[in-house]
């Protein structure tokens, strides 16, 4: 009876190492596919769109901004809108003022509104310079902030798109 229980447990195992043999290369053929699926994918997939967003000093140039000026002193500078998406971009400008109270992040600002412009539009990779807007200061203080906002307009509503801003000191 031993031997014919050997012979059985042998069978059995070689059953159960074909049985596992099916599974090890059915599971390989799944990895394969999924991983081929994820690579076809990302090839395939075509990158997210963008728009960039700055602002540019009177010279429109990206450096050498103000820091310092007088209460009254015009301070100008320029806004400039790139469209990478692969839409065209319906947008406006809010201008604000602000000072050490306002607050400043990923959201329309508390700044003091002091300029709005609005629906321009962009195509598909193309960029442009507006304006060359001005702004002076009434008072004298520390940390006052020109504040740029850029927003979209999808249907004649608007929707906050980006920030951008320059703190200044401003002396009598």
């Amino acid at each position: 009876m031993n031997e014919i229980t050997k012979k059985n447990e042998e069978k059995d195992l070689k059953i159960s190492n074909k049985h596992f043999e099916i599974l090890l290369k059915i599971s390989l053929i799944i990895g394969i596919l999924i991983v081929s699926g994820f690579i076809i994918y990302y090839l395939l997939k075509p990158e997210p769109g963008y728009v960039t967003f700055g602002i540019l000093n009177e010279d429109k140039r990206a450096e050498n901004y103000p820091t310092e000026a007088t209460v009254n002193e015009t301070i100008s500078f320029h806004l400039t809108v790139g469209n990478h998406l692969d839409r065209n971009f319906t947008f406006g400008f809010k201008i604000k003022k602000g000072n050490s109270n306002t607050i400043i992040g990923s959201f329309p600002s508390n700044g003091t509104l002091y300029l709005t412009l609005g629906n321009f539009t962009l195509k598909p990779n193309q960029g442009r310079i507006y304006g060359n807007y001005s702004i002076s200061f009434l008072e004298a203080g520390e940390d006052q902030i020109i504040i740029a906002e850029l927003w979209e307009i999808i249907n004649e509503t608007e929707k906050f798109f980006n920030i951008m801003y320059i703190r200044l000191n401003i002396t009598n």
